[in-house]
């Protein structure tokens, strides 16, 4: 009897903690200010969950867009980027005319831009800022997070090349000149902004000597004299060919 009575009492308690956790019906504004005060105190798990009651109980009122925003960014201070992005996925979906709609691709942005990691890893995250960013861009163009979407823009670019011509120099580095020839050309018409494209020339040049192609070698010393003359990549290319040319001659 006494073991069913203390049963019962843990039974009760329990539900008195699980009661104790659900937060009870308010106005839109007052669970907005309850949540944007634990915003403030940093407890950025426990606004999310007001932010999200905002909408749960007022869906169609004026305080359910930003508090969708809100629980989004709440998620990303917590390092909490995939709920981040889950959140503001949605909100880019059922308010794509709102004036938050830029601030809501720019931060899934950021969310994605975080999680870059360096060039020897996977690099989805980077693709994903990428195509977030562009997107910005190209809906608002006239928005203030534009240039700092810019700015990010040409990193991750740069990391992008940076991954390629990583693989195209194991390549290479085994002799696999069709595949790094490959991975290099992506370089040159894809990123030929970044500060990667010179080498790249003159790897491709490496692989087209190595393919015994000693015409698209010479084009490509031709080009990197006009486009970066002086530069340490268009001295050894221009050895390339030099060397190349010493061999031949030598063989007659």
């Amino acid at each position: 009897m006494k073991k069913i009575t203390f049963i019962c009492m843990c039974g009760l308690l329990l539900g008195a903690c699980a009661a104790d956790t659900t937060i009870p019906d308010m106005s839109a504004e007052n669970l907005y200010q309850k949540a944007y005060k634990l915003f403030e105190k940093t407890d950025y798990e426990g606004a999310a969950k007001y932010f999200d009651e905002v909408e749960r109980q007022h869906p169609y009122s004026v305080w359910a867009p930003r508090s969708q925003i809100m629980m989004a960014y709440s998620f990303y201070k917590k390092n909490l980027y995939e709920d981040a992005v889950l959140a503001l996925d949605r909100f880019i979906q059922l308010h794509p005319g709102n004036k938050n709609a830029p601030y809501a691709y720019y931060l899934k942005g950021l969310c994605y831009f975080e999680q870059i990691s360096d060039i020897a890893r996977e690099q989805q995250m980077t693709q994903e800022a990428k195509q977030t960013f562009s997107d910005l861009i190209a809906r608002y163009p006239h928005s203030i997070y534009v240039s700092d979407a810019q700015s990010k823009l040409v990193l991750i670019e740069d990391q992008l090349a940076g991954k390629e011509m990583a693989v195209g120099r194991y390549y290479l580095k085994q002799k696999e000149y069709l595949p790094a020839l490959s991975r290099f050309q992506i370089v040159v018409q894809n990123y030929s902004h970044t500060n990667q494209v010179n080498e790249a020339y003159y790897r491709m040049a490496a692989c087209y000597l190595s393919l015994g192609l000693i015409d698209e070698t010479r084009k490509i010393s031709d080009k990197l004299r006009k486009m970066y003359p002086n530069t340490k990549w268009t001295r050894k290319t221009e050895a390339l060919v030099k060397k190349y040319s010493s061999e031949v001659k030598a063989k007659r």
